[in-house]
């Protein structure tokens, strides 16, 4: 199978780019970098199986020769990144997301979006299954990522009704595990640099808001299974264990070695208080389950972490300080140093 993936360069693109590599698949990676990074793909330059196309989803995607699945996961993806590129983060949901359609059409071809799980927004149900459909606050400064992902959940479903497209939605919670990038504002990379650089783990309100955190091969596992099938979806992809923040931030202390403090700042606006998906669609139609538990996903995140020293001292000017508003600031890290962020 010859499968374009669109964001290839980011976190979670490149995981697919290799997953696919690895049981014999051809990949296209299209990624413009500006928020993934070309280390992540360096490995396959040379595969002749890989091709990259480079370029901005947003404006055109085209790719040469055959294709015969489209995973689209083209977008900022963290809050440093959507809060700082708005109107790339609208227009890689709906330009980008109609582009890639267009390209799956063209070539008869699986198309599957990488939606995600701020389409419930701050939920008002929980746990969250399919069938809730969110609550949102459309002008919040979370909207631009939230409302972009909700318009490329209409726009795939309309061109498989209107224009007969094989298309599927995954939504995806939470997800981390190696080539995040250290400096991205994510709870996960963020507790891990200032745990192995010593200094205070920032907890917004009283850490007892919930997460849901699934390793990265879990995830791309299931994104792989919703490709090799006709499943149009939506269908939740995280891992159903519930953790508060800082239930995560003790754990990282635990796994680090680590005795610094745990500094307490205010809630972000419209951050999400509870988040935890119902996964039964998943395990029904895609037989796909986690498989990583925390525990074990977060010590081989933090191997990772601590093998590349410099991402971690370059990261600190990002994250040191409490990130007062709830996200730390997305600045440029050396080539090599940092890894991308979920595409």
């Amino acid at each position: 199978m010859r499968v374009a993936v669109t964001g290839g360069g980011g976190f979670l693109g490149s995981h697919l780019c290799e997953a696919l590599l690895r049981r014999g698949d051809e990949v296209v990676c299209l990624d413009d970098f500006s928020t993934g990074d070309a280390v992540n793909i360096a490995p396959y330059l040379d595969d002749p199986a890989f091709t990259l196309v480079q370029g901005d989803v947003s404006r055109s995607v085209r790719v040469p020769g055959p294709v015969d699945a489209v995973a689209h996961l083209a977008s900022p993806a963290s809050p440093a990144d959507y809060l700082a590129r708005p109107l790339e983060t609208l227009a890689a949901g709906s330009r980008g997301t109609e582009n890639a359609l267009c390209l799956a059409e063209r070539h008869d071809a699986r198309f599957v979006l990488a939606s995600t799980s701020e389409v419930y927004g701050d939920p008002e149900e929980h746990p969250q299954d399919e069938t809730y459909w969110g609550h949102v606050n459309p002008i919040g400064p979370r909207s631009v990522y939230d409302e972009a992902k909700r318009f490329s959940e209409a726009l795939t479903q309309a061109y498989r009704t209107h224009h007969g497209v094989d298309t599927g939605i995954v939504r995806i919670f939470n997800t981390y595990g190696p080539r995040m990038r250290p400096h991205d504002g994510r709870v996960v990379s963020s507790f891990i640099v200032q745990a192995l650089a010593g200094e205070p783990l920032t907890v917004y309100g009283g850490g007892k808001q919930t997460r849901s955190f699934c390793y990265v091969d879990d995830l791309i596992r299931g994104i792989v299974a919703m490709l090799d099938c006709a499943e149009a979806g939506p269908v939740n992809l995280g891992n159903p264990v519930e953790l508060t923040v800082l239930e995560l931030a003790e754990l990282v202390l635990r796994l680090t070695g680590a005795t610094t403090e745990i500094q307490f700042h205010p809630l972000p606006v419209d951050d999400p208080t509870r988040r935890r998906p119902v996964i039964a669609r998943a395990r029904e139609r895609l037989d796909w389950c986690p498989e990583v538990d925390i525990e074990e996903g977060l010590r081989r995140t933090v191997a990772w972490f601590a093998s590349r020293p410099d991402g971690i001292t370059h990261a600190l000017a990002a994250i040191r300080g409490g990130q007062q508003d709830g996200v730390a600031a997305a600045q440029p890290c050396p080539l090599g140093v940092t890894t991308s962020a979920a595409s």
